[in-house]
């Protein structure tokens, strides 16, 4: 019957795929997030709209809320204020312009004054507060909490279909959410005097226009037979709409019962999302196979006419392979890289976000990422990225070479992460930064935040000693004008670096005056060519060495 209805609507509504995978944390919220608490909130700030609370929240205002009413840290009040603030800014000038204000606090003082002149929308802020809940809620016992998740947590398969509590990138658990959660939320964006009137008894409440508006945040839609992608409110306000959605011209607001009735009928799979891209996408194959691989990686995009915030690049079982790729596909889209072994994999293009599940022994190196990062349930991976937030769930051994504005965010399940600077770089780098908004400065990639209970482990973290520190070469040849690392290096990693090449120099010499023989001298090149060999198996750099491409093709394989 609802299938029927649906088809029936002039218009089809689907749930947004980016509030979830880049809005949400992978982690169930504290308990003051709750829906219980969250209706308080919305009835505070509309009371005190004249102190900054209502239509716009400043972030002093959030501070108050989060620290004095519901118990949170700073820290913590912030993640989330920023996270949201971030997830909403895409204007790559509007994001240098912030960095380059933060950059130049001097103080924790002068930091929290230039934060002062942030706000955020209210509303969609408090559905934003509200869907963190969809890493908590169980969908099958309601508001019964989940426990947290263990170190080796399953994430969601690449079927679709979901097998943990890590719903973040699946869309079918993303439409369950609200269908499930509906009119809680609705009733978060309505007026104190429309909330009464919505109880049972009461004549049913009205939606306003704006809160429509907000609700935009996480639905979209088109008219039937119509591939163009509008805003909720743009369809609720669609003549034929009226009706079933109960606009009324003379208040502008909608019906309560009717809006939701309206909205259920109209809600379908997201044709954007993970599991059209699965079903329907274009397959890729961009990774060689090598003698000796078992298996075949699967790659998988979009097709043409998907909205820009939707494109998604599937890459899984890359085993024992080189991927290198930097092109159009790859630009802006969203990554998700599934159980890759003992590879090592090179996305050299602007991205919007990059998810790295259940992978081992191998090497990422990716271009710029816009918003985030998240690395879940990987052993003995290294990361080398430049991204605006960094976040790690049950990982073990793994190292990452980062530069970025934002806390790395150490979640549940980590042990023996290692921190390190940014360390490499690659012809277009510099003009990829700035497509996506990302300068040099500030940089806290040796300052992670704890979001755990885990937070008293001395063992859970470290950053890398200077003595152990290399930079990493990118083995491809591109055009453009980076020529060194962005923002160079920590004085005390540039030193390192600095000793090591005068020990190298004075090795150097000491070999050229020794006054060897011919024949000494092939002996002693043979003799550092084994030992140059074994360093290469030990490291598993001879694995890389054999699966790159000659280097005229390396260029095509890297550019195309």
């Amino acid at each position: 019957m609802e299938a029927a209805a649906a088809a029936a609507a002039p218009v089809r509504l689907w749930v947004k795929t980016e509030p979830f995978l880049l809005g949400v944390l992978p982690v169930p919220p504290p308990a003051r997030l709750g829906p219980h608490y969250l209706r308080k909130m919305a009835v505070y700030t509309r009371a005190r709209a004249a102190e900054g609370c209502f239509p716009r929240l400043s972030w002093p205002r959030w501070r108050h809320i989060a620290c004095g009413k519901l118990q949170l840290g700073r820290g913590l009040a912030w993640l989330y204020f920023e996270l949201f603030h971030s997830l909403l800014r895409r204007d790559p000038p509007g994001r240098l312009e912030w960095a380059e204000a933060e950059a130049a606090c001097a103080s924790a003082e002068e930091l929290e004054r230039e934060r002062s002149k942030l706000s955020v929308d209210t509303l969609q802020f408090l559905l934003f507060l509200y869907i963190q809940q969809v890493n908590k809620v169980s969908l099958r016992r309601s508001l019964v909490g989940e426990e947290w998740p263990s170190p080796r947590t399953k994430s969601p398969s690449l079927s679709g279909k979901s097998t943990s509590d890590n719903k973040n990138w699946n869309d079918q658990d993303h439409l369950a959410f609200v269908q499930s959660h509906l009119l809680d939320m609705l009733e978060l964006l309505l007026e104190p005097e429309q909330l009464s009137a919505s109880r049972p008894g009461g004549p049913g409440g009205a939606v306003s226009l704006e809160a429509a508006r907000a609700l935009g945040f996480l639905l979209e839609g088109a008219a039937s037979g119509c591939g163009t992608v509008r805003p909720l409110h743009q369809l609720a306000l669609w003549q034929p709409c009226h009706r079933p959605n109960g606009y009324s011209k003379v208040s502008r607001a909608f019906s309560l019962p009717k809006l939701e009735s309206w909205l259920r009928s109209c809600l379908t799979a997201n044709p954007f999302g993970m599991s059209a891209c699965l079903r329907a996408g274009k397959k890729l194959a961009w990774a060689q196979q090598v003698e000796g691989a078992t298996r075949r990686a699967k790659i998988a995009c979009h097709t043409r006419g998907v909205p820009e915030e939707s494109s998604m690049v599937i890459m899984s079982q890359v085993y024992k392979q080189t991927l290198a790729k930097s092109s159009d596909t790859l630009v802006g889209a969203h990554v998700r890289i599934h159980r890759c072994n003992e590879s090592f994999v090179y996305l050299l293009s602007p991205l919007r976000s990059v998810t790295i599940e259940k992978c081992r022994s191998s090497t990422f190196v990716l271009g710029p990422v816009q918003q985030s990062v998240h690395v879940h349930s990987c052993d003995n991976i290294k990361v080398i990225v430049i991204c605006h937030r960094l976040s790690l769930s049950a990982t073990t051994g793994c190292t990452f070479h980062t530069l970025t504005p934002t806390q790395p965010l150490l979640l549940p399940g980590n042990q023996a992460v290692t921190f390190a600077p940014y360390h490499t770089h690659y012809p277009t780098l510099e003009d990829h930064m700035a497509q996506v908004g990302l300068a040099t400065l500030p940089n806290h990639w040796d300052n992670p935040m704890l979001v755990c209970r885990e937070s008293g482990d001395p063992g859970l973290f470290s950053l890398m000693p200077p003595s152990d520190f290399y930079t990493f070469v990118i083995p491809f040849e591109m055009e453009g004008d980076t020529t060194e690392t962005p923002g160079g290096l920590p004085q005390a990693y540039q030193r390192a670096l600095s000793q090591r090449e005068q020990k190298v120099q004075i090795w150097q010499r000491t070999v050229k005056e020794a006054g060897l023989t011919k024949d000494q001298r092939k002996q002693f090149q043979v003799l550092v060519e084994n030992k140059f060999y074994e360093w290469l198996v030990e490291t598993g750099n001879r694995l890389q060495l054999d699966s790159l491409v000659p280097p005229a093709l390396g260029s095509k394989q890297a550019a195309g």
